[in-house]
């Protein structure tokens, strides 16, 4: 059996780790910085804000990052986008056996413009470059922890990686379509987030279905013209990764860019305490 070390858990992070753990084939030592998450998913099974729905499979909860990476046959990252650096850089300070790593975050990093991949990279060293995958894609933690049909997009910066990220998370309702095309993947993950602003802020204003759609229309257009001339591959961006991932970011009420969203998620913090 392998070993999994698994960092962040968030909602999406317990969800592809008990995506993970439920095939049966892996033991995965699931690291989380907050002492109290370790212990609520250590005694229950269940994450806060996916509640009803039980992690099975082998699963070990820990802030000890050593304990996650030792061993690992497969590292794979769910932090949030301005995490990744300090993340790796502590990752780097343990010691890193040459392994697979995969990224789910999406997201461009302030300051310096690279996509989170190119960031693991620049922290660990180029000879990780053949082992880093990426994830990406439409996906709710909400739906895919259910067994909803699902599909997202697996890449990486060599053949090897983008079959063993594909292998590792295809379930019967999770598929994983392969794309070597790792910028474009990248930046229509990253990109859709400014178009799903902008349609959160017309609901809000309630400016109608409409304009949403010539919003979202409009946007898919503009993110695809800098995504080639950054040298993306358009029709990276007509897929799931760019158009796929805008449809499902700017249209559901599960997307944190929605009105509707931010109204669920203050509520829960009013009645529950749950922390979003």
């Amino acid at each position: 059996m392998k070993k999994i070390g698994y960092l962040g858990m968030g909602a999406w992070g317990y969800c592809l780790a008990s995506l993970l753990a439920a095939k049966g084939d892996s033991e995965l030592v699931c690291w989380t910085t907050k002492q109290d998450l370790a212990n609520i998913l250590t005694n229950t099974r269940q994450h806060p804000l996916l509640p009803g729905h039980q992690s099975k499979g082998n699963m070990t909860f820990t802030t000890n990052m050593a304990q996650a990476l030792r061993d690992a046959d497969m590292v794979v990252e769910s932090v949030t986008s301005a995490g990744i650096r300090p993340v790796f850089e502590q990752v780097r300070s343990l010691g890193l056996p040459l392994c697979p790593i995969v990224i789910t975050s999406k997201g461009i990093e302030q300051g310096t413009g690279i996509i989170l991949p190119e960031v693991a990279i620049k922290v660990l060293g180029e000879d990780f470059r053949p082992h880093v995958g990426f994830l990406s894609g439409p996906s709710f933690a909400q739906e895919v922890i259910r067994g909803l049909p699902t599909s997202v997009v697996g890449t990486g910066f060599s053949p090897e990686i983008i079959q063993t990220v594909c292998e590792a998370f295809t379930t019967p309702s999770f598929r994983i379509y392969p794309n070597s095309d790792i910028l474009g993947v990248a930046f229509g993950g990253a990109l859709k987030n400014i178009i799903a602003i902008a349609c959160g802020i017309s609901e809000g204003l309630s400016l109608g279905c409409s304009s949403k759609a010539a919003l979202m229309t409009r946007g898919l257009h503009e993110i695809r013209k800098l995504a080639v001339a950054c040298g993306c591959q358009p029709e990276t961006i007509n897929g799931l990764a760019g158009m796929g991932d805008l449809c499902l970011t700017c249209s559901s009420t599960m997307s944190r860019f929605s009105v509707d969203y931010h109204q669920k998620a203050l509520a829960s913090i009013l009645t529950v305490g749950c922390k979003i």
